[in-house]
């Protein structure tokens, strides 16, 4: 059970207003601190953003790759490759295609995606 829904129970049992106010402010006391990250959190996120630089800069050949390979070239671990990837994907920074690799079979192939130039256009 999380302190939150610990909290949450006391103030549905309703036991005394003075106690259910204790639990609300307990409960704004988390939303405040989960709303601001913390500096650990904070530089994680930056270092993220500068690898997702790196992986850009790799593919911005139009090359396609995969984690792996993106990884090694970067000096990082393939998971942490493949979720940095897996988040620029969802940001539709990058596109996925399967690739196949003699010995692996099919992989995640990732190619950096390029504005259109009607993008660029729309953009000045």
């Amino acid at each position: 059970m999380t302190e939150r829904e610990f909290l949450s129970a006391v103030i549905a049992m309703n036991i005394s207003e003075e106690i259910t106010d204790h639990a609300k402010k307990n409960i704004a006391k988390l939303d405040k601190r989960n709303a601001t990250p913390s500096k650990a959190e904070r530089e994680k996120r930056e270092a993220n953003e500068a690898i997702k630089v790196q992986i850009a800069a790799l593919l911005a050949d139009g090359s396609t790759m995969v984690a792996s390979e993106i990884a090694t070239a970067i000096e990082v671990s393939t998971s942490k490759a493949s979720a940095l990837l897996r988040q620029m994907s969802e940001a539709g920074e990058v596109s996925v295609s399967e690739v196949k690799i003699k010995g692996k079979g099919k992989v995640k192939g990732y190619t950096l995606v390029r504005a259109s130039a009607e993008d660029a256009e729309d953009a000045e």
